[in-house]
């Protein structure tokens, strides 16, 4: 049994673990062929795709990352996607997918930086710096592509969530709550989102009310007489 993490996109991560958790497997998949600017050929993907498939093998464990709301490229982006998922498919193997904000909170990484009121959002190089230095404060991980890191992120998500599934760990063993947060919401998600749901109420619930409006329209001046 292996875990394998994959990132999609043009420049693919995959990382695998072995059944201890160890990593075998840390690289980059990029399709061969002539290029396109702006996305990926069809050329291009077919080989990514058929590179994917090599790698995989029937008792696979795999978790891949899903397709983030605000991407760019979406065509592009649906097509790498797919493609990945028919390999894993053909492979006669199944996945799970963890979104990307999720990837980001299973090593505490905020999609948002700086104080209230002048926030900006992580993107870019400062999000790949975040992503590299939680790698290398949760796990002790270290590698020099970005992509790679991502992928390894994943794997690790994919092999707590194996433990959990399979009595090895249950998520009271999770000390770090984000990191029981993620687990949980894909092993159980029904289960996860009713007590998101129930804390929302409960905050609301909670709230003090606010000072009531003043009727500005009905306030008499001291000089203003009563008509009634």
């Amino acid at each position: 049994m292996r875990i394998v993490g994959i990132d999609p996109a043009t420049f693919t991560g995959v990382v695998i673990l072995d059944a201890g958790g160890n990593t075998i497997t840390e690289t980059v998949i990029k399709g061969k062929g002539k290029s396109a600017p702006g996305g990926i050929t069809q050329e291009q993907r077919v080989s990514l795709e058929n590179q994917l498939y090599s790698i995989l093998k029937p008792d696979d464990v795999v978790m891949k990352e899903g397709i983030a709301n605000d991407t760019q490229m979406m065509i592009t982006t649906a097509k790498i996607h797919g493609g990945i998922e028919s390999m894993i498919t053909r492979k006669g193997l199944t996945f799970d997918e963890v979104a990307p904000l999720a990837v980001k909170k299973f090593v505490n990484v905020s999609n948002w930086v700086g104080v209230p009121g002048s926030k900006q959002l992580l993107k870019g190089t400062a999000k790949k710096k975040a992503m590299a230095a939680a790698a290398l404060e949760h796990f002790g991980y270290h590698h020099p592509s970005n992509d790679v890191v991502d992928a390894y992120i994943i794997a690790k998500i994919g092999e707590a969530v194996y433990r959990v599934r399979n009595g090895e760990k249950t998520l009271d063993d999770f000390q770090l709550e984000y990191q029981r947060e993620v687990v949980w919401s894909i092993v159980d998600p029904v289960g996860y989102k009713e007590c998101e749901k129930n804390k929302k109420k409960k905050s609301k619930s909670n709230k003090r009310p606010g000072k009531p409006a003043a009727a500005g329209s009905h306030t008499h001046l001291k000089e203003q007489q009563f008509l009634f």
